[in-house]
């Protein structure tokens, strides 16, 4: 009979009993290779600076009046079917049922016209043909270069060498894709799947994103969005699943080397160690750092005194605001900004005055609503910013200390920096620990295609 993903072999429980790991950085790749090692039988030690784990991809509560809190998620974070690592997480924290999918895309113009994309009965990668057809915010000089372009990464995919070396938007001119086919279309899923301008995209990732969520199988494009705050899909209960694993709070790391992690100046040993740290702190920590730069995300978290819209869901073309989210019955609305370095100067105020403007051509309810709150979150350092080239600079798991691994969506995952992208460093640098233990062990399942 399969026990499921948290198996564990007697006989491997009792040779790695004794071999102890320890992990620096709470975020998803250290939770990720914690959750791996933890259920092979390993003793795990996790350090984290805050009193919460996350990441970047987490929940926390904000004053709404006195005495009173609501947790919200620092931005909205969603996943697409086809992340298998990252389902795989879930499954082995047991909250994977917490998480709701949709399988329709809703495209919003100014003044509140609605296409949805759906699949269809065609199998893939002609399973979108018919709502395609349909879809009313692009025409049909817009709708043959998509489709033209969408064959041409199918063709391509797998054997153009050059995609780390050029940008998405370069590719997409060099196809002949329309502006409006830029802007409503590639541009709206890419910017937000990646977190880069596509002038600033490796054309790789962009190839990535439309191979395994739209084109490689029917479903691989639905859409997971959390049914909790994201702090409560790895919080206390689903810990005690694992209970090698220990979390020390309020514990950050001040150096790592080969001997050991430094916490509050006093030295802590185990058989081997995964730095899952966001880059720019290696270098406070004594390890070297790949040249990488940011790109950033902003979310606009909007309360009002009525329900705004009915929609789970939405992509907002033409405006700054790129998505909306119904978080509460259509009067709690979060906004994202993918990419957003157009809004790093601008004060609280003047983004959410930017995000009501946009608010009220998709939504006229905004009109007569009134806001009842607002808290605008920016993540400067959200992610790395997966440009041209970039690739190449990426570091492996392995280091060049033989008992010390990297973690982190930077790492030479495969993935742009996503939750699937941290989720696999994870795995990758558990893998390359049982390995180095001497039982090999992979926990990094394989992409749908």
């Amino acid at each position: 009979m399969d026990a499921g993903p948290l198996a564990i072999r007697s006989d491997h429980q009792s040779n790695l009993a004794m071999t102890k790991v320890m992990i620096a950085g709470g975020g998803l790749a250290g939770l990720a290779a914690a959750a791996a090692l933890g259920g092979a039988g390993f003793e795990v030690d996790l350090f984290e600076s805050r009193s919460f784990l996350g990441g970047r991809a987490t929940s926390y509560p904000v004053p709404v009046g006195e005495g009173e809190s609501e947790t919200i998620d620092n931005c909205q974070h969603i996943l697409l079917r086809c992340c298998v690592n990252l389902l795989d997480f879930y499954s082995r924290l047991g909250v994977r049922d917490r998480i709701r999918f949709y399988r329709e895309f809703v495209f919003l113009e100014p003044g509140g016209r609605a296409s949805v994309l759906r699949r269809g009965r065609l199998p893939a990668p002609f399973h979108f043909a018919g709502a395609f057809l349909k879809m009313k915010c692009l025409d049909a000089g817009d709708k043959l270069a998509i489709a033209r372009g969408l064959w041409a990464i199918r063709r391509e995919r797998t054997r153009r060498q050059d995609l780390d070396k050029i940008s998405m938007r370069d590719w997409l001119l060099q196809k002949r894709q329309t502006p409006r086919a830029i802007d409503r279309f590639w541009r709206q899923v890419l910017v937000s799947a990646v977190n880069e301008d596509l002038d600033r995209m490796a054309a790789r990732h962009g190839f990535q994103v439309f191979w395994l969520g739209f084109l490689a199988r029917a479903d691989g494009y639905e859409m997971g969005v959390p049914a909790v705050p994201l702090g409560e899909l790895y919080g206390t209960d689903a810990w005690q699943r694992l209970p090698s694993v220990r979390m020390h709070f309020r514990a950050p790391v001040e150096a790592i080397d080969a001997s050991g992690f430094v916490v509050a100046g006093e030295r802590h040993t185990a058989d081997y160690y995964i730095s899952a740290l966001p880059f720019e702190r290696l270098p406070a920590v004594g390890l070297p750092a790949p040249p990488f730069e940011h790109s950033p995300i902003t979310g606009v978290h909007l309360w009002f005194d009525r329900e705004i819209t009915t929609l789970p869901h939405a992509t907002l073309l033409d405006r700054t605001m790129q998505w909306m989210f119904n978080k509460d019955g259509g009067r709690y609305l979060q906004l994202v900004v993918s990419a957003s370095r157009d809004l790093t100067n601008l004060s609280r105020e003047d983004i959410i005055d930017i995000a009501l403007g946009d608010l009220r051509l998709y939504f006229p309810r905004v009109r007569e609503a009134t806001l009842v709150r607002a808290h605008v979150v920016k993540e400067q350092r959200a992610t790395f910013s997966a440009a041209p080239g970039t690739e190449a600079l990426r570091p492996p798991a392995a280091t060049a200390l033989a008992n010390l691994f990297l973690a982190g969506d930077w790492t030479r995952t495969g993935w742009p920096a996503t939750m699937e992208g941290a989720v696999r460093s994870g795995y990758i640098a558990a893998g390359a620990v049982a390995r180095a233990a001497g039982k090999p062990g992979e926990f990094l399942l394989p992409d749908i295609a």
